[in-house]
């Protein structure tokens, strides 16, 4: 089979300057994508900012034959994320693909959580999605055609000791993902999770003996995949973790039916609810509730 092309798209993808968002770059204009590498330069708990990052990263694209343009306004901000957009438009015209990836992290144990741990956090993973991929939706659907990719993590859908801010963000990214894919299917745009485990500066403190194996290059060819015209599916969760590919997928067990339900049912019958032998997968809130049918027909 042919080599998979991005030759005539453009690709914003935020949080470029380093780690996964870097090595999705390189890849992708590698193929023909053009760039814009946003990354505001700041710390990895989102203090201070540079230019160099992002403009190190798209000067390697082109060094290497590629297209790209680094861009450092902030995902956080309404405003931020429409300027990402604006300059993916002032220089090439088109967004065809958004790739959420920027991040940081203010770890700490719940009980120890403030608000200057929390918003933040919520600011730059879950309303800095929402804030880029807004106005490149509305591109998107005016052409009829669109890719996005959301960066949640494993802490969100299993839970981390430490990262009730992380998690809740990168969980609410699903939530996000999933409404997108719905609400993008007949404009031919298609949106999907990435929940990577590699090394990057965020995490190489974090992983300990197996740092050295999660390469974050070995994460790109999954991003690539999903965000490429052929990929088919939408709306889907996928973890990538050196050179292993995965899918996450949200079940639900067959559970326990009672129309005069008691407490003491739900107490008495909770082994059954719990089991999850016979689980569907819904591919939405709808789909759920027609499921529900059966039971009350």
């Amino acid at each position: 089979m042919a080599d998979l092309s991005f030759d005539g798209k453009v690709a914003i993808i935020t949080g470029a300057g380093g780690g996964l968002g870097r090595e999705h770059a390189l890849l992708l204009a590698s193929r023909g994508a053009q760039i814009v590498v946003n990354d505001l330069g700041g710390s990895a708990s989102g203090e201070g900012a540079s230019e160099g990052p992002a403009q190190a990263v798209a000067k390697e694209i082109e060094d290497a034959g590629g297209v790209a343009v680094a861009n450092t306004d902030s995902v956080a901000t309404v405003e931020g994320g429409e300027a990402i957009v604006q300059a993916a438009l002032d220089a090439f015209g088109r967004v065809d693909i958004v790739i959420n990836n920027a991040g940081i992290l203010r770890d700490k144990a719940f009980h120890n959580m403030t608000p200057d741990l929390l918003d933040p956090v919520i600011d730059v993973h879950l309303k800095g999605a929402f804030n880029v991929t807004r106005p490149a939706w509305v591109k998107m659907r005016e052409q009829g055609y669109g890719r996005v990719l959301n960066t949640a993590s494993n802490a969100g859908i299993l839970g981390n000791f430490g990262q009730t801010n992380y998690g809740a963000a990168k969980m609410g990214l699903v939530g996000f993902t999933r409404v997108l894919a719905q609400e993008g299917a007949k404009y031919n745009i298609r949106a999907n999770a990435l929940a990577p485990i590699a090394r990057t500066r965020m995490t190489e403190d974090l992983l300990g003996p197996m740092a050295d194996k999660l390469d974050p290059k070995l994460v790109a060819p999954l991003a690539a995949w999903l965000v490429h015209e052929d990929c088919p599916v939408s709306g889907e969760i996928y973890s990538a973790a050196g050179g292993v590919i995965q899918r996450f997928f949200i079940g639900l067990t067959e559970g326990y039916v009672n129309t005069d339900l008691t407490v003491e049912d739900v107490r008495d019958n909770f082994d059954q609810i719990r089991n999850e032998d016979g689980y569907s997968v819904p591919g939405s809130a709808g789909e759920q509730i027609m499921g529900l049918m059966k039971h009350f027909s």
